[in-house]
């Protein structure tokens, strides 16, 4: 009876323990029942938080393009390196004056997130000196399409951001309206609002739009047009100085816009403000506005926890040169955790069915996560939590399909159900 009955336990812990780990062979049948990934190269990856060896894998050490789960490395870059963000540096010399430079934060003027207070800040003086950087990145980032360049997505990087370096043009009966104010002709060739590629020449079809149509579209910056435009902005003189001042004593400005930069990051996805977190990291890192400087810093010391070396070459995920495996994507989920609360994780991230990218997910409950999507690539990795007060880290990287985003995205939902299910 006594043997019976440890032999009863002894099974029973194997069968909850074997439920807890998917074996490759039946998540691979899982995989062949789900039509919408049938056609595309899918990798997945699950671990529950803190623990060491996955629940699930299926080509977990290959290399798949994230597009904007890029983002995940950036943001963790960012919360590793500021405990709050700086939103410039500004000096008073012995005569008053005030000073100010870059540290290549995104949100002055911005069209969707502008931060009122370091606007504000600007308007307590009478004039300002701006002092530009010795370095700044490309406009556009290593294997960004070039023909890209007239989308918000993919506004120009820059030093100073203003107006997410774009410009937002509303239509009403009047014509266009550009905010901020740029020229701009009638042409009833192009599609509705373009600008020339090398120039900050505008057009428009007054033929193409709809009253109240509201668009964005890039501009090319430059330090002499952050003058301009700032200057503008807070009706104060604004003076270039090109020359080093080492007699200042710089201070970091905060405003405490934390919250709002990285939900637009993970919530809307914005590329600008990926791009900027990266130049942030590098200002803070080494004093240049480069992101390869960022990427290689985080990298080395990432060394010790990452399970693949990264190919990272941008902040966003909009270049294709990227590459990540779906077991690196979940180590840097678990890093994540470990700066943040679960409630932070909650508040920061997008869930299922309710919130930012996760909108259109909504048969997926309790999922914390970030899409990413370029053309043929579909993804998504994040959290969830189970009924049981669990929480999991999971990576599902979908490439090279030509069926409609919104079927992979369905395949995607189908999966993860059935792991949340088995895993319970």
């Amino acid at each position: 009876m006594i043997r019976g009955y440890f032999f009863g336990l002894v099974f029973f812990g194997f069968a909850v323990l074997n439920a807890q780990r998917i074996s490759d062979r039946r998540l691979l049948r899982q995989l062949h029942k789900i039509s919408q990934l049938n056609s595309a190269f899918t990798g997945v990856y699950v671990q529950q938080l803190g623990e060491k060896n996955p629940n699930a894998q299926y080509n977990a050490k290959r290399y798949l393009t994230p597009a904007s789960n890029t983002k995940l490395l950036t943001f963790l870059g960012a919360v590793e390196t500021f405990s709050k963000l700086p939103a410039l540096q500004f000096a008073f010399a012995a005569d008053r004056t005030a000073h100010f430079k870059s540290t290549a934060y995104p949100l002055l003027l911005h069209p969707f997130y502008p931060d009122s207070t370091l606007l504000a800040f600007f308007k307590t003086h009478p004039s300002w000196v701006y002092h530009s950087a010795n370095t700044a990145p490309k406009a556009l980032g290593p294997g960004w399409s070039w023909d890209d360049y007239s989308y918000y997505y993919a506004a120009p990087s820059s030093v100073f951001p203003i107006y997410g370096n774009s410009v937002q043009v509303v239509q009403d009966q009047e014509g266009p309206s550009f905010t901020p104010f740029f020229p701009a002709e009638a042409d009833t060739l192009v599609k509705n609002v373009a600008r020339e590629r090398f120039a900050n020449r505008f057009s428009y079809n007054p033929q193409k739009w709809k009253a109240q149509d509201t668009l964005y579209r890039p501009f090319i910056p430059s330090d002499s047009l952050l003058i301009k435009l700032l200057a503008e902005a807070i009706d104060r003189e604004v003076i270039f100085n090109e020359e080093q001042t080492d007699s200042l004593t710089w201070k970091p400005l905060y405003t405490h816009q934390e919250e709002t930069l990285y939900k637009g990051l993970l919530y809307d996805s914005d590329n600008g403000i990926a791009e900027a977190l990266l130049l942030m990291i590098a200002n803070e890192y080494q004093g240049v506005f480069l992101p390869e400087v960022a990427i290689d810093s985080l990298q080395s010391r990432w060394a010790s926890w990452l399970p693949d070396p990264l190919e990272w070459k941008d902040g966003s995920g909009v270049s294709r040169y990227n590459m990540v495996t779906p077991r690196t994507l979940v180590a840097v989920l678990q890093q994540i955790e470990k700066q943040l609360s679960w409630e932070q994780i909650q508040t920061l991230f997008p869930k299922s069915g309710t919130s930012g990218t996760l909108k259109a997910y909504g048969r997926l409950e309790n999922v914390y996560a970030k899409t990413g999507t370029l053309r043929h690539n579909h993804n998504l990795s994040g959290y969830w939590t189970s009924p049981k007060g669990k929480h999991y880290a999971f990576a599902i990287l979908v490439n090279h399909f030509t069926a409609p985003t919104s079927e992979i995205r369905e395949g995607i939902t189908e999966l993860l159900n059935w792991l949340q299910k088995k895993l319970d």
